[in-house]
């Protein structure tokens, strides 16, 4: 006598082993070849050298190192403000713009009756407690580090390096010098959500409630300061003077684009559009191996009237080149296009 042979589930239930049988295909199917990228037979779980960038950080540590790193770029941003406004903005006297050359400008012309250093102090605290009221706490908090970092750096540098009168006889290499430091000091604030005060809190405002770049709102809030300097200096009685304003305006210039430029450096990523047949091993990619999100949508081929699907996903440029290597050894067929972009709003990147 033997013992009854017991049925299995899909014995039982022939439907649900079909089932069974079509997840574990699924899944199965969700295992991607990276040999070719890693010189190796087994798959790894993560691609050596990834980085997961640009990805909220969920726990204490990782938002502390997070924020940490953000007051390092605030510090070295600021730093390079401050050698460009001390070794060359002042002892040249170039206006090009912010709250330290409004201040010389207004002392002069209501006859030094108050203070370069009180009309700056004074300006800087108004437009904090606008920022504060427009931004928030966190940008205002940033923006007081960075302004009080500003006066401290000056002051140390004005008595361990004293400077009477310009480091070279080139006022336009002294003016290239003074705008590199501010420009892309001011740029590395800004990425970060902070500036060093003055008018780049203005430039900050026009941004946020007008279609207005960084450069174009910084170049509008500097351009009254450049235009009234040579008035009160009286800038074209002498050559020396006239060059001077003359730089200072083409600076102005200058700063604006240089501004913008080392901003989109900073914030650049790459956008891809992938029209392609192989869709499920292409998600599978960006979402398993560089953690990053896609948007699927149907799409027809106009000429071959094939349906396929197209992808778009945004990525940073290590995530890019990864992309690009897997698509050209899975689907070299496939039509992208990579576009550059340095304003995306959204989860994993800015948040609006």
């Amino acid at each position: 006598m033997h013992k009854d042979k017991k049925l299995t589930e899909s014995e039982l239930d022939p439907q649900k082993g079909e089932e069974k049988e079509e997840l574990s295909e699924t899944k199965s199917h969700k295992k991607i070849n990276l040999d070719w990228l890693n010189g190796i037979e087994e798959k790894p779980k993560k691609i050596k050298g990834t980085p997961d960038v640009n990805l909220e950080p969920t726990t204490k540590s990782g938002k502390f190192f997070k924020g940490l790193w953000s007051y390092v770029l605030i510090t070295i941003g600021t730093a390079l403000v401050a050698c460009g406004v001390y070794f060359f903005k002042f002892p040249n006297h170039f206006t090009i713009g912010g709250v330290s050359s409004f201040a010389v400008l207004f002392s002069e012309a209501i006859g030094h009756a108050v203070s370069e250093s009180m009309i700056m102090s004074i300006a800087n605290m108004l437009l904090l407690a606008i920022a504060l009221i427009i931004f928030g706490k966190n940008f205002a908090v940033k923006t007081v580090y960075s302004t009080l970092l500003l006066n401290g750096i000056v002051l140390v540098l004005e008595r361990v390096l004293p400077i009477t009168e310009p480091l070279t006889e080139s006022p336009f290499l002294e003016m290239l010098l003074t705008i590199g430091g501010i420009a892309v000091g001011s740029a590395i604030l800004f990425s970060q959500g902070a500036s060093s005060g003055g008018t780049d809190i203005i430039a900050m405002i026009l941004k946020r409630f007008t279609n207005l770049n960084t450069g174009m709102a910084l170049f509008i809030s500097d351009a009254l300061i450049v235009i009234a300097s040579p008035f009160v200096f009286n800038s074209f009685e002498t050559k020396h003077m006239t060059t001077i304003f003359l730089c200072s305006a083409l600076g102005l210039i200058l700063k604006s684009f240089i501004v913008d430029n080392v901003i989109d450096g900073i914030n650049m990523n790459k956008c891809f559009i992938i029209v392609t047949t192989k869709e499920k091993e292409v998600c599978d990619f960006i979402n398993n191996e560089l953690h990053r999100g896609a948007t699927i949508s149907d799409c027809r081929g106009s000429f071959s009237h094939v349906e396929k699907k197209m992808i778009v996903a945004v990525l940073n440029r290590q995530q890019a080149t990864m992309l690009k290597l897997f698509l050209k050894q899975t689907d070299p067929t496939a039509f992208t296009v990579i576009t550059n972009s340095s304003d995306i709003l959204g989860k994993g990147f800015r948040i609006v």
